[in-house]
């Protein structure tokens, strides 16, 4: 090795080599924000909710909304965890959701919502 080079990560880089682990470096950051919505709904009202020790990101658009779930689900927790996605639904967004209009699974479901209409 040259002197007064490191190596950072000899499975990743040669002697003196640090351009391969700053590339990582933006990749590591965006790993670290959560759930982050469909481009369907940028600009969305964004909710964070844990339920049971679950912890779940509601967004709002309008009367479209996309509700994640964040971290594991082991096998047979599956059709509960739905459950609990669509009860949370019109808690946190305070409309009735179309069920015929939901798509997805316990990970990530996308749905149409039926809002009140606000006084003028």
């Amino acid at each position: 090795m040259p002197d007064g080079c490191q190596t950072l990560n000899p499975l990743l880089t040669k002697p003196c080599q640090t351009e391969p682990m700053k590339r990582l470096i933006p990749l590591i950051f965006l790993a670290a924000c959560g759930a982050s919505p469909a481009p369907e709904f940028s600009g969305a009202t964004r909710t964070d909710i844990t339920v049971n020790g679950r912890t779940y990101t509601v967004f709002q658009k309008g009367e479209r909304v996309e509700i994640i779930r964040l971290g594991y689900a082991k096998r047979g927790e599956h059709q509960e965890i739905r459950a609990t996605m669509i009860e949370l639904i019109p808690v946190v967004t305070g409309c009735k959701l179309k069920e015929n209009t939901l798509t997805g699974d316990s990970g990530e479901m996308r749905g149409s919502l039926t809002c009140p209409r606000q006084s003028p």
